[in-house]
């Protein structure tokens, strides 16, 4: 059965290609099922699938018509939900052979009556004392150690930036992003009314003073960043440029949204935290860590915005559920969560290896650590049309405009996320798409 993704990526190509034409009508749903052997009810997803990405547009009684494809959105935030292609290269959640026998062991403990009794109860956005005194320990980096107290959990690290973004902004706020960004993050400012003000970046990273420039241009609420592994580009920012932001950040008055939830893979770098206490919210989330399945997230919040993201947190139904918690407290303290951190930090270098192998001919950038390799393809191949091909293949893939902000660069560039497929199967995804690359567009479709 094909995904509704794939064939829309396929329709989106060829708007963008220019054989379907601004104006130009698509078939009736029924038709367009027939012409693509997919069912109506498929159909019926692909076209909504165009009209949310800004490719087409309906008009009752007339039909679905193409628009203007300049100003496309992208394909949906990748990362957002499971592709059904074969080899999945657009989720991105790591997983080690032994995870499940150690994570199992911890849980025994927690499934005996006496333990599993609190367990069961609701929490709040604090957490316990014993939660918050583990996360503390879970979250440490390069020296750093974060205050207990000032430790708030969401269900997941989605909800946390969600909460933080929600308190330290507003409907009609302009938040500060890197001009490639956390695809989820773009949803989520659209659902808070939230303006996004791309940042500029060079090869370490946001550069502060296109921070100070954006906001003597419109004031700035605050600014999301990644400063270690940036994704998709693996950049980690130096010290020198961290203290940099750090200084602009207390001389604006402006919050950081300090997004930190792959830098457990460099847990030898203090964060921006530690440089800016009072003006930086850092997020995690215990999935990456971990496991997909385990579902948590953390932000460490300055008395300033603590309590607007724990009422955040409430008034958005994004607390925890206590098992998640007191199993991540467990984890910790039993070293569960150490060995699987140094497991991945091994499994992402030898995944970087393999990458380099399939992909060492071609202009990609990534870091020895990471788990996803940023591609700038070969002319004549574009984003979609590479996307489309590779969905043809079995392979998902994330285009460029998924992660840009404004009219930013990468139309030619895709993101491979290395984490999730086993290793022989990864290894000859790779191949395939190097070959694919090496191939011609107009080939593929004579083909």
């Amino acid at each position: 059965m094909k995904d509704y993704r794939s064939v829309a990526d396929a329709v989106a190509a060829e708007i963008r290609a220019g054989r379907l034409r601004t104006g130009e009508r698509l078939p009736t749903q029924r038709e367009f099922a027939r012409q693509y052997g997919i069912a109506n009810s498929t159909a019926t997803r692909v076209y909504r699938e165009l009209a949310r990405r800004g490719f087409t547009e309906g008009h009752v009684g007339r039909g679905t018509f193409v628009r203007d494809a300049s100003g496309a959105a992208a394909p949906a935030p990748a990362l957002s939900e499971p592709a059904d292609s074969r080899v999945d290269l657009e989720l991105n959640y790591p997983v080690v052979p032994e995870q499940a026998e150690l994570l199992a062991a911890g849980l025994g403990k927690l499934l005996r009556p006496g333990r599993l009794e609190p367990v069961l109860r609701p929490v709040g956005a604090v957490g316990t004392p014993a939660a918050r005194d583990a996360a503390a320990d879970l979250l440490a980096r390069g020296g750093w150690r974060p205050d207990p107290a000032r430790i708030l959990f969401a269900g997941s690290g989605r909800q946390a930036i969600s909460a933080v973004v929600a308190a330290v902004t507003r409907p009609g706020a302009r938040l500060g992003v890197e001009e490639l960004t956390y695809p989820v993050l773009k949803a989520i400012a659209t659902r808070l009314g939230v303006t996004l003000v791309p940042l500029a970046m060079d090869e370490a990273g946001l550069i502060p003073e296109a921070v100070e420039e954006a906001h003597r241009a419109g004031p700035l609420h605050a600014v999301y960043v990644q400063p270690v592994l940036h994704n998709p580009l693996s950049l980690t920012m130096p010290a020198d440029r961290l203290d940099r932001l750090a200084d602009v950040l207390l001389t604006c008055g402006i919050h950081a949204i300090e997004d930190a939830v792959w830098a457990f893979l460099r847990d030898d770098l203090p964060p921006l935290a530690s440089r800016a206490p009072e003006r930086t919210v850092l997020v995690d989330s215990l999935s990456k860590r971990l496991s997909p399945g385990l579902s948590l997230g953390f932000a460490v919040a300055p008395a300033a915005a603590s309590g607007g993201v724990a009422a955040a947190l409430r008034s958005g139904g994004w607390t925890p559920m206590g098992f998640p918690l007191e199993a991540m407290a467990q984890w910790q303290t039993d070293g569960v969560v150490e060995t699987l951190v140094r497991a991945k930090q091994r499994q992402a270098v030898e995944r970087q290896e393999i990458a380099q192998r399939h992909l060492g001919d071609f202009v990609t950038r990534s870091a020895p650590g990471s788990y996803y390799r940023w591609w700038e393809l070969p002319r004549p191949w574009r984003a979609d049309t590479f996307v489309a091909a590779a969905a043809r293949h079995g392979i998902a893939v994330t285009p460029a405009a998924a992660f840009s902000v404004g009219r930013h660069r990468g139309s030619h560039a895709i993101r491979l996320g290395l984490a999730s497929p086993a290793e022989e199967t990864l290894s000859r995804a790779l191949a395939t798409l190097a070959d694919l690359a090496r191939s011609a567009p107009d080939d593929l479709a004579q083909g």
